[in-house]
Protein backbone atom coordinates (compact mmCIF):
# COMPACT_ATOMS: atom_id res chain seq x y z
CA UNK A 1 0.00 0.00 0.00
CA UNK A 2 1.16 3.54 -0.78
CA UNK A 3 2.41 5.67 2.09
CA UNK A 4 1.28 8.90 0.42
CA UNK A 5 -2.40 9.47 -0.34
CA UNK A 6 -1.88 10.73 -3.95
CA UNK A 7 0.92 8.32 -4.77
CA UNK A 8 -0.59 6.82 -7.92
CA UNK A 9 -1.97 9.93 -9.58
CA UNK A 10 1.21 11.40 -11.11
CA UNK A 11 1.74 8.74 -13.81
CA UNK A 12 -0.70 10.15 -16.40
CA UNK A 13 -0.31 13.75 -15.32
CA UNK A 14 1.95 14.91 -18.19
CA UNK A 15 1.34 17.33 -21.04
CA UNK A 16 3.37 18.18 -24.15
CA UNK A 17 4.74 21.63 -24.90
CA UNK A 18 2.50 23.53 -27.33
CA UNK A 19 3.93 23.90 -30.84
CA UNK A 20 2.77 27.52 -31.48
CA UNK A 21 1.01 26.62 -34.74
CA UNK A 22 -1.29 28.91 -36.72
CA UNK A 23 -1.34 32.01 -38.87
CA UNK A 24 1.41 34.46 -37.93
CA UNK A 25 0.75 37.20 -40.51
CA UNK A 26 -2.90 37.81 -41.48
CA UNK A 27 -4.42 38.96 -44.76
CA UNK A 28 -3.77 42.63 -45.52
CA UNK A 29 -0.70 42.77 -43.30
CA UNK A 30 2.80 43.33 -44.67
CA UNK A 31 5.33 40.46 -44.62
CA UNK A 32 9.07 40.83 -45.15
CA UNK A 33 10.97 38.38 -47.36
CA UNK A 34 11.83 35.27 -45.37
CA UNK A 35 9.23 35.85 -42.65
CA UNK A 36 6.95 33.02 -41.52
CA UNK A 37 3.30 33.46 -42.50
CA UNK A 38 1.72 30.15 -41.38
CA UNK A 39 2.99 27.35 -39.15
CA UNK A 40 0.97 24.18 -39.67
CA UNK A 41 0.90 20.40 -39.41
CA UNK A 42 0.17 19.10 -42.90
CA UNK A 43 -0.90 21.30 -45.79
CA UNK A 44 -3.97 23.14 -44.46
CA UNK A 45 -2.80 26.15 -46.47
CA UNK A 46 -1.05 25.86 -49.83
CA UNK A 47 1.61 28.20 -51.24
CA UNK A 48 0.56 30.71 -53.90
CA UNK A 49 2.55 33.52 -55.52
CA UNK A 50 5.51 34.98 -53.64
CA UNK A 51 5.60 32.27 -50.95
CA UNK A 52 7.09 28.82 -50.52
CA UNK A 53 6.51 25.82 -48.23
CA UNK A 54 9.24 24.35 -46.04
CA UNK A 55 9.70 20.66 -45.28
CA UNK A 56 7.73 21.05 -42.03
CA UNK A 57 4.82 22.63 -44.01
CA UNK A 58 5.73 26.16 -42.82
CA UNK A 59 4.68 28.78 -45.37
CA UNK A 60 7.13 31.69 -45.64
CA UNK A 61 7.45 34.79 -47.79
CA UNK A 62 9.90 34.87 -50.71
CA UNK A 63 9.29 38.57 -51.37
CA UNK A 64 8.20 41.53 -49.27
CA UNK A 65 4.59 42.60 -49.73
CA UNK A 66 0.98 42.26 -48.62
CA UNK A 67 -0.33 38.84 -47.54
CA UNK A 68 -3.53 37.56 -49.17
CA UNK A 69 -5.59 34.43 -48.48
CA UNK A 70 -7.81 33.01 -51.23
CA UNK A 71 -9.85 29.82 -51.66
CA UNK A 72 -9.83 28.06 -55.02
CA UNK A 73 -11.65 24.77 -55.57
CA UNK A 74 -11.83 24.12 -51.84
CA UNK A 75 -8.10 24.67 -51.25
CA UNK A 76 -6.84 27.64 -49.26
CA UNK A 77 -3.89 29.47 -50.80
CA UNK A 78 -1.56 32.05 -49.28
CA UNK A 79 0.14 34.62 -51.52
CA UNK A 80 2.33 37.67 -51.04
CA UNK A 81 1.64 40.44 -53.53
CA UNK A 82 4.38 43.07 -53.96
CA UNK A 83 3.28 46.35 -52.45
CA UNK A 84 3.53 49.30 -54.81
CA UNK A 85 4.19 52.50 -53.01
Amino acid sequence: MAHVKAGGTAKGNKDSVSKRLGVKVYGGQVAKAGSVIVRQKGSRFFPGNGVNMGKDFTIFALISGVVTFITKRGKRYVSVLPSHG
